[in-house]
């Protein structure tokens, strides 16, 4: 397959690139041309392929670990990659934590939801304010958030993710407006992806995946990197008058009204 030429001679950071969509989003930047900065907390082996993925591709690729929960792992992390390539173009902040193993509402514990708001919420808010900043120093660049469908919703199984993903939307507004001119920030909404987290839930095998395949006008769940092009759209100069928006990617799952 022959992949659009978006990102020749730029170089791309992505929060979350060790394992699923994040690493696709990645390995798809390489694809379009990228040098890419490969963020990982704790899936160094993960991160290790997407990295070998991306140089086979005679790309550059270079991995740097940080807890997005910490500001001052943001810093250093901001730090190491402006060092090592100079300049960055664009800031995919993928990282998210969406209460995989919670079934249920009602098994929602205080420590969950402490944690799911400290890094959909606190980290993308960092993310964006540390990296923005810096592409604002450097006059341009583009952010895109990745946030939820869930926003449309909710979810009576984990209510503080869906929460988490409402507040990227108000983060990134802020930020849009605050950046402007010079950077834009935006959101990459995806439904329901195949990841292998995905395809590993207990609802998913218990029949939820082929509900929701059997719901979608498109009739199918995407693999992550079908949609990856799709979130680094909003990173190219094709969306140099999108700002501040909110790009729905779903298979037509949770159509409404413009």
């Amino acid at each position: 397959m022959t992949h659009p030429q978006r990102f020749t001679g730029k170089t791309v950071l992505v929060t979350g690139a060790g394992t699923g969509f994040g690493a696709e989003i990645a390995v798809r930047a390489a694809q379009e041309g990228a040098d890419v900065a490969v963020h990982y907390r704790s899936s160094r082996a993960g991160a290790e392929r997407t990295a070998e993925r991306i140089e086979e591709l005679g790309r550059k690729a270079f991995l740097v670990q940080a807890d997005i929960a910490e500001r001052a792992e943001i810093v250093r992390m901001a730090d190491e990659v402006w060092s090592h390539f100079g300049t960055v173009d664009a800031v995919v902040n993928n990282v998210g934590d969406v209460a995989r193993e919670q079934m249920s509402w009602r098994d929602i514990t205080e420590e969950s939801i402490d944690h799911v708001l400290a890094v959909d919420i606190k980290g993308t808010l960092l993310c964006t304010h540390e990296f923005g900043s810096r592409l604002l120093d450097q006059g341009g660049g583009a952010v895109v958030n990745i946030g939820s469908t869930v926003v449309v919703r909710g979810s009576a199984r984990a209510p503080q993710y869906a929460a988490a993903k409402y507040g990227i939307i108000g983060l990134t507004k802020s930020y849009a407006h605050a950046f402007a001119p010079t950077v834009r920030v935006n959101v990459f909404a995806p439904g329901f992806i195949e990841t292998e987290a995905t395809l590993g839930r207990q609802d998913w095998q218990s029949g939820r995946g082929e509900q929701l395949r059997s719901n979608t006008p498109l009739g199918r769940i995407p693999r992550p990197e079908e949609l990856a092009g799709a979130a680094l759209f909003l990173a190219t100069e094709d969306a140099n008058h999108v700002t501040g928006g909110f790009l729905v990617a779903d298979g037509g799952y949770n159509m409404v009204g413009a």
